[in-house]
């Protein structure tokens, strides 16, 4: 698993697709800064560039960086989530990586 650094400048900031995107590139990620990510990914750089390519405008710019685990970090903190997965009960419910219990009948009305 590699961990990238990603960062955007938006041309039109009011956009909000790219952090969705983002967070669905790989199993974990951080947003330490606003436009500011850490995406653990098993995917190379241009796989993810591809992947964002086409939520930016030609005045937007993107930076996509390989980088170590370990960051220095000041006024901010690093906070990792793990990628959503379907749980398949309903379209609203969500599970995260490890297996959801099942609800008991009288829970799941």
């Amino acid at each position: 698993m590699r961990t990238y650094l990603i960062t955007y400048d938006l041309a039109s900031p009011s956009r909000h697709a790219i952090s969705g995107a983002i967070m669905s590139l790989g199993e974990a990620w951080a947003r330490p800064l606003e436009t500011t990510w850490f995406v653990q990914s098993p995917d190379r750089a241009p796989v993810i560039e591809s992947k964002l390519r086409d939520l930016l405008d030609s005045e937007d710019g993107l930076l996509i960086q390989q980088v170590e685990t370990e960051a220095t970090l000041l006024n901010t903190s690093l906070r990792w989530f793990r990628k959503r997965r379907d749980a398949g009960v309903d379209a609203n419910v969500v599970a995260f990586p490890a297996q959801a219990a099942a609800l008991p009948e009288a829970q799941a009305a």
